[in-house]
């Protein structure tokens, strides 16, 4: 399990760096949601390191109706949403701009 979290994380981190450079170049709303997207990403991966080394215990890891859950779900459900749409609408305007 380990291993697939490192084969998750290094895209997760990946995509949180490339996200603030673009937020540092372009500052506008969609590279900024792209950036909280990404770091909701990089919360959902934290959340299962400290799962798998039993930290935090009293967020109840793994079990349903726990904080721990709430936090894995939340975050993913935010991150993917705020990044996909941050990233779309990002690349619709430079498209627009292009025309």
């Amino acid at each position: 399990m380990k291993a697939a979290l490192v084969a998750i994380g290094i895209p997760v981190f990946a995509l949180l760096c490339g996200s603030v450079l673009s937020f540092a170049k372009e500052k506008s709303i969609w590279s900024f949601l792209q950036v909280v997207g990404a770091g909701c990403l990089v919360i959902v991966v934290l959340t299962h390191i400290c799962e798998a080394l039993g930290l935090f215990a009293l967020m109840h890891w793994g079990l349903k109706s726990s904080a721990g859950h709430y936090l894995d779900f939340w975050s993913a459900a935010l991150g993917l949403t705020l990044f996909s749409g941050g990233y779309l609408f990002h690349s619709l305007k430079h498209w627009h701009a292009q025309r």
